[in-house]
């Protein structure tokens, strides 16, 4: 699956109403399905195809990735602070194998 833990960027406070970017990249080797092997066979298709961020159990994002999605995703999204918490990170490939990362976040 990863190669590298995944990185991910949360501000570590912020204040009630703030709205904050949050950051990820995962390093994935992945295969389109298209490329053959020194045989001449395909080798199979093993892309990432479903990530989710979650804060104190609620999903707050999610996406669904196809074939022309890049080897190591970068995906940056916005959040409102209400409360302070834990966000974690799921990205699953085509095996169903997943990494996971997580952040604590503090609102004043």
């Amino acid at each position: 699956m990863a190669t590298k833990p995944p990185r991910v960027k949360v501000p570590k406070k912020a204040s009630k109403g703030e709205l904050i970017n949050i950051k990820t990249l995962v390093t994935h080797n992945m295969e389109t399905g298209l490329r053959k092997d020194s045989k001449g066979e395909k080798i199979p298709r093993l892309i990432l195809n479903k990530f989710q961020a979650t804060f104190n159990g609620s999903e707050v994002f999610s996406a669904d990735m196809h074939t022309a999605v890049s080897a190591n995703p970068y995906i940056a999204f916005f959040h409102k602070a209400e409360a302070s918490g834990t966000f974690n990170f799921t990205w699953t490939d085509d095996n169903g194998k997943t990494v996971t990362a997580s952040a604590d976040m503090a609102v004043s």
